[in-house]
């Protein structure tokens, strides 16, 4: 079994957990309440500036220049593809370029882009790509999933179909065979710990989803 089964197997429960979430379900049906988007959109602003960067590591990590060629492709693919159309997003929904900027993130997306940027700083290539990988692979997922939902709002239709298409499914199966080439040539230590950064990822794609559902802020104190 290659190491890319090994991890999709592993995390087939919190997978489905995402798929059935009242966000992801509401995106399908148009019934999600577009304050719930608004909330993940701003949260998710942050969170691709920080999966760029991790990305950015894994170009200087990468021992290969092809590697590293395609890593810092991907940067720009972030930055062209999604961030692009978080604007866009944007504009509709009409938040700010400087309400982007002030935003605070809310504690889920603090926290799985701290455990993103941990895996890149103390981990190889191989570590990176199993923390940034649920984000590509999950998403397509999903995008495949809805393909045949046509809800009324326009934004959720225009997001089933940026995700579920074929441009993203290139950058998904690029990055699952990258990642099931590093495994074949590391150690069963390092693929033990690459397993856990991939699962716990996934569990903050959920966690991502219900603090986007729930509008999740930060603790306040009397």
């Amino acid at each position: 079994m290659k190491f890319s089964d090994q991890l999709r197997e592993a995390v087939e429960v919190s997978w489905e957990a995402s798929f059935n979430h009242p966000f992801v379900q509401g995106i399908a049906k148009g019934t999600l309440p577009l304050a719930c988007f608004r909330h993940y959109l701003l949260n998710d602003a942050y969170y691709l500036s920080q999966f760029a960067r991790v990305q950015a590591l894994g170009a200087a990590k990468a021992e290969d220049l092809a590697d590293s060629n395609r890593m810092a492709a991907h940067v720009q693919s972030t930055y062209n593809a999604e961030l692009s159309l978080h604007e866009k997003f944007a504009a509709q929904l009409g938040i700010t370029h400087e309400q982007i900027i002030a935003f605070e993130p809310s504690p889920t997306a603090y926290a799985y882009t701290t455990h993103m940027m941990s895996a890149a700083y103390s981990g190889h290539l191989g570590d990176i790509i199993a923390a940034i990988l649920p984000c590509y692979w999950l998403y397509h997922e999903i995008g495949e999933r809805l393909q045949s939902y046509t809800p009324d709002e326009p934004i959720y239709r225009e997001w089933i179909s940026a995700y579920g298409g074929e441009g993203f499914r290139v950058l998904v199966d690029e990055q699952i065979a990258r990642l099931d080439k590093i495994a074949d040539q590391v150690s069963e230590a390092d693929r033990a710990r690459m397993k856990r950064h991939f699962v716990i990822s996934s569990h903050y794609e959920f966690k991502f989803w219900e603090m986007a559902y729930t509008h999740e802020q930060w603790p306040t104190y009397s």
